[in-house]
């Protein structure tokens, strides 16, 4: 087959796939499509640096009448900057007989392709399994990792919620909490968890293909990936709460490409993807975090 023929399958690869993938794999990735993105900078390459900035509060000043409250002082702004560099490549590849396999489903670029969805899948992993690598709770007291819950259920839930009030995470932007299985059935067997008197009348956003489950001021979702399970020591009873801030994610685009295997005395062709990707702790991240397991 021509080598004209593999780079124009190799170019429509990345024009039709290369642009929903990046944000498929934000949808997909529980944490991954929760955790703080607003960045600065652009990733074109690995070893890119993207920047987060945050306002540095003022000190406020309180008079009494009369005693020189006609007079206040002021401060300059100052901020705190965060670096990030997109030191991670992510790749997931596949071998081909033909290259037909790949052209009959290039004419489906709205995600009806199986070859597309299975290196999705395969890059959701891995992103996952790195964000959940950078869980770091706070270690000072109070402890921000919480061990040997044997019952998730709302006398525990409220603990964290203590945790996190008392740890002054705001509002703005939420509250999470991502249960693995056994935790979210711990849940749903509480009857205070699982009453609607407990919701508040709160709204139920969408979040990865879930509706979400407002308790306690936290939004809940089950996270059935083996990151989370990661965070203890077994294999299930796991959970992480987090305010979005306490982790940054910059992403680079995804870039595909169709190449044939003669190169190396095969017959064959090769596709893959990869991308470049960096995270980090935010301003204060390890206490805006904190991790639930039975161990």
């Amino acid at each position: 087959m021509s080598a004209t023929l593999v780079n124009e399958v190799s170019e429509q690869a990345q024009k039709f796939w290369a642009p929903v993938l990046k944000d498929e794999l934000k949808e997909a990735s529980i944490l991954a499509t929760l955790v703080n993105k607003e960045y600065q900078g652009d990733i074109k390459r690995g070893g890119d640096t993207a920047y987060v900035s945050m306002i540095n509060r003022p000190l406020a000043e309180r008079k009494t009448i009369g005693a020189g409250s006609d007079t206040f002082a002021s401060q300059k702004l100052t901020t705190t900057r965060v670096g990030i560099v997109a030191d991670q490549r992510i790749t997931a590849s596949f071998e081909l007989e033909d290259l037909i396999d790949i052209q009959t489903q290039l004419g489906s670029p709205d995600g009806q392709s199986k070859i597309r969805q299975a290196l999705l899948e395969s890059l959701q992993i891995e992103l996952n399994s790195y964000l959940y690598g950078l869980v770091a709770p706070s270690s000072s007291a109070p402890d921000h990792t919480l061990t040997g819950v044997t019952d998730f259920n709302a006398t525990q839930l409220n603990i964290v919620r203590k945790l996190a009030s008392q740890a002054k995470w705001m509002r703005q932007g939420g509250w999470y909490l991502l249960a693995d299985p056994s935790y979210m059935s711990d849940m749903l067997n509480s009857s205070v968890l699982t009453s609607a008197d407990f919701t508040g009348g709160a709204d139920r956003p969408v979040i990865g293909g879930q509706m979400a489950v407002n308790r306690f001021g936290f939004s809940i979702l089950e996270d059935n990936s083996a990151g989370l399970v990661g965070l203890g020591t077994g294999t299930e009873d796991a959970a992480l709460a987090f305010h979005p801030d306490f982790l940054y994610l910059v992403m680079g685009d995804p870039q595909i490409k169709v190449s044939d295997l003669h190169s190396n005395k095969q017959h064959g062709y090769l596709v893959s993807v990869d991308m470049w990707c960096g995270a980090k702790l935010g301003l204060e991240g390890d206490v805006k975090h904190i991790s639930i397991i039975n161990s």
